[in-house]
């Protein structure tokens, strides 16, 4: 087990670079998950750490120790890959038992750690099969299993859960977080898919265009993201975010429509904000201020999401499945100011909850 310490680190091919200046503190035995859309730099992040990328500026150090001259070897880290990348020919016995058998290890000794490693992960059953016999969820367990043979400080995830059905990949979520409790291994894993970061994920690194836009629990990223880009993609249904202008004190203009704002965005007249408030934080109700008519419901279960347009922008309500909803009906909504998360257009940082002059001694909500 180790921790692991990236300090400025940035990857460049020719002149186009990728990642920009990363600095991120991994404790020891902790979960973390990268996160973000495709082509923000989460993987090639994971490829260095593991060695598989070569580091063109700043520092990764595992347990302590600088490894960006070690080769993957070297360095302690097993990695399981979206793709799974098993050797066909092989049966699943010789797939986990591989890298024991490069490392000279006894048969009988192999044997019996590959018979360990298979009932850990349920596999008991399929040590003679091959591959093409398994199904997918199956081969991402012997990939699981090849990993965790070589008993490794740091486990490193590469989307190891994409090409799995929705099913599959509830009870693989189960399965890796039960692997690391039982391990106790510092696990790095990588995904697109904000359901698998928001309950696997000790800590969430939200990355976008080669940088990181915040890191926190998921609570914390939920409650309280930092920038416009984690507001809008994180959680599904996303937040919905409003332009406004601020001419009067405790009001904002979208468009026509005049919203009450939280105290803490009155003492700034004339300036222009993203509002931000989450589907489910909407009050529906028969005496709400503000409408939307019904362009398309989803029926999720227990709950459904209302499509329509709102101040110019598309717009999202959450209401309970007991509560009829059809395309083309009004709903009358209010907005609380309580829920509401302000951003700052020009920077897309979060404006800070500052309490206004001449109200020093009021609560102010974190």
């Amino acid at each position: 087990m180790a921790d692991i310490a990236i300090s400025n680190v940035t990857k460049s091919y020719g002149k186009t670079a990728v990642i920009h200046g990363v600095d991120l503190a991994i404790r020891d035995g902790e979960f973390v998950v990268i996160l973000g859309p495709s082509g923000c730099g989460k993987s090639t992040l994971l490829r260095m750490i593991a060695g598989l990328e070569e580091i063109s500026g700043g520092t990764i150090a595992i347990a302590g120790e600088a490894v960006n001259e070690k080769e993957p070897r070297e360095r302690g880290c097993a990695m399981v890959f979206q793709n799974y990348a098993l050797y066909p020919h092989f049966s699943v016995a010789e797939n986990i038992g591989y890298a024991l058998k490069v490392a000279g290890v006894a048969k009988a000794e192999r044997m019996r750690r590959v018979r360990e490693v298979a009932k850990s992960v349920g596999l008991e059953e399929y040590l003679d099969r091959k591959p093409s016999q398994l199904s997918g969820g199956q081969r991402q367990r012997v990939a699981m299993g090849r990993a965790m043979i070589r008993e490794p400080k740091v486990f490193l995830f590469d989307e190891p859960l994409s090409n799995l059905d929705a099913k599959l990949r509830v009870q693989m979520r189960l399965e890796i977080r039960k692997l690391h409790q039982r391990l106790g291994a510092t696990s790095v894993f990588v995904t697109h898919d904000q359901v698998e970061a928001m309950t696997l994920a000790d800590r969430i690194v939200v990355m976008n265009a080669g940088k990181i836009e915040q890191i926190g629990t998921p609570s914390e990223i939920y409650d309280r993201p930092e920038t416009l880009f984690v507001a809008g993609f994180i959680s599904s249904p996303p937040m919905n975010l409003l332009e406004v202008t601020i001419p009067v004190r405790g009001e904002a203009h979208a468009g026509d429509i005049v919203i009450s704002t939280p105290a803490f965005l009155a003492g700034k007249p004339g300036a222009a904000a993203m509002i931000g408030v989450r589907p489910e934080h909407l009050e529906i109700s028969a005496q709400g201020r503000f409408s939307l008519q019904a362009e398309f419901v989803e029926k999720l279960g227990s709950v459904q999401l209302v499509h329509g347009s709102f101040a110019g922008r598309d717009f999202i309500l959450q209401c309970p499945a007991t509560q009829p909803v059809a395309a083309g009906q009004r709903l009358l909504f209010d907005i609380p100011a309580a829920a509401m998360h302000a951003f700052d257009p020009a920077t897309g940082a979060r404006i800070p909850k500052v309490q206004p002059a001449g109200r020093q001694n009021e609560p102010v909500a974190a």
